[in-house]
């Protein structure tokens, strides 16, 4: 879905899945200059917000299943009824019983039975949550550094009504970037990965770029994305988005989608956008 409500006086509710991360969103946003508020009450968000509005701050509320009065029917009614957008952070269940065990906490769910139990507790019902939400992320691959840029992505006030794009290199056998909005397949490209003069190099150093360049198809394939994005983003602009991640994808993550991903972002940034890069699996 689209963000709602745009320009620096921003409201956003922000909850999910205990483990998921939403301690280190907050504080993302916080940095961000946003007044955040932890575990605040249901019933007095309504007065908050209309005591915040002639300070014409961005605020940014957490609830989780600890809040007092957690009532998911009314934190989706507020997040409509004051034009707040609301994120929610999930997470798969291995991975936050792996969290859990490493920091040796307590699920607030689970009480005396296991923490498999309170994930799955939780998960079921926070699912409306997840239905009714704006933005969707699903941490369970994110480092915090990741979750810090998504949300900055998302939520940054200077220069607010820009789309910020990532560009980002991954490689298929270290699975799919979850957070990922569109992806493209480099693999049918020749891979420098099997020339041994170029194996432990990578898609920055200038003897792979030629060697990817060289491939017959490559030109066409860099155009063709060209084509697609040029009048997708303007639409997504318009429609409200303001982030965007584009996926590139070879077998490793080391050659041709790194420099493809950094090619595409230099277009991006010449057609006055706001583009970032983020080599995933570049230092596996």
């Amino acid at each position: 879905m689209s963000i709602k409500n745009k320009g620096p006086n921003r409201i956003v509710f922000i909850t999910g899945l205990s483990g998921a991360g939403l301690s280190s969103a907050l504080d993302a946003l916080e940095d961000l200059g946003y007044e955040v508020f932890d575990n605040f009450p249901v019933q007095l968000v309504e007065q908050l917000i209309e005591q915040d509005e002639p300070q014409n701050k961005p605020i940014a509320i957490g609830f989780d299943t600890r809040t007092r009065g957690f009532d998911i029917e009314e934190i989706i009614r507020l997040s409509e009824g004051k034009n707040a957008t609301l994120v929610t952070l999930i997470c798969d269940e291995a991975t936050l019983q792996n969290r859990f065990a490493l920091t040796r906490r307590r699920h607030p769910l689970a009480k005396d039975r296991p923490v498999s139990a309170g994930i799955k507790k939780e998960t079921t019902l926070l699912h409306p949550l997840r239905d009714a939400a704006d933005i969707v992320v699903d941490t369970t691959e994110l480092s915090i550094h990741d979750l810090r840029r998504i949300i900055q992505g998302h939520f940054e006030t200077r220069g607010a009504g820009a789309m910020n794009l990532t560009l980002m290199s991954f490689g298929f056998k270290h699975g799919l970037p979850r957070e990922a909005d569109m992806i493209f397949d480099a693999r049918f490209l020749r891979n420098p990965y099997w020339d041994d003069t170029l194996k432990d190099q990578t898609g920055q150093d200038e003897p792979v770029q030629k060697y990817i360049e060289e491939d017959e198809d490559f030109s066409d394939f860099i155009e063709n994305i060209k084509s697609l994005l040029d009048p997708l983003l303007p639409r997504y602009q318009k429609e409200g988005k303001s982030y965007l991640t584009i996926a590139i994808g070879c077998t490793g993550g080391h050659h041709r989608s790194v420099y493809i991903a950094d090619l595409l972002a230099k277009w991006l940034e010449e057609s006055s956008y706001t583009a970032t890069t983020h080599h995933r699996d570049l230092e596996r």
